[in-house]
């Protein structure tokens, strides 16, 4: 499997978040062609602001591996990570990021600059921009639905009709 077919994989799992009503957030960990967790986004669910894809993901393959350390795995992202999220890849030693859509509001690279990360006490490869358009599109169109559902709602409750 390559770069794509993983990050396809995590696509699934953020459609897992959004039929939960959560943000469409999917992550898996992969070390030599072994899934060793995968996750989505359950901060409703489970009543946790930490509760994101990537963090879930890393938790489950921690258990895996039975260590806390992740060395040689690679984290797939349908979404640039937060500044949490890298920051516990990057203690937990991951070996590479790769994601699909950026964040320019919460996502790291907008955080933290090359020169910044280039001080971290472990280095991370970031592969960026996989499957780019496909994990933008899957994010906007839950947004998209979910505008409308809160328009209807609000006509419904005005005794309003929304056209068909």
């Amino acid at each position: 499997m390559d770069h794509q077919d993983y990050m396809r994989a995590a696509f699934q799992l953020a459609d897992d978040a959004a039929a939960a009503d959560e943000v469409p957030i999917g992550a898996l960990c992969v070390r030599e062609g072994v899934r060793l967790g995968e996750g989505y986004n359950q901060n409703l669910t489970l009543c946790d602001p930490s509760a994101h894809a990537e963090i879930i993901a890393l938790r489950e393959s921690c258990r895996y591996v039975d260590n806390y350390r992740l060395l040689d795995a690679t984290l797939y992202v349908t979404l640039e990570p937060c500044l949490m999220c890298f920051t516990a890849c990057v203690h937990a030693r991951v070996k590479r990021i790769v994601f699909g859509a950026y964040d320019p509001k919460q996502g790291f690279t907008h955080i933290l600059d090359d020169a910044q990360r280039g001080r971290l006490n472990h280095q991370i490869e970031v592969v960026p921009g996989v499957l780019e358009e496909e994990a933008k599109a899957q994010i906007q169109a839950f947004f998209r639905e979910k505008r409308e559902r809160g328009k209807r709602k609000w006509m419904r409750g005005a005794g309003l009709e929304p056209s068909a």
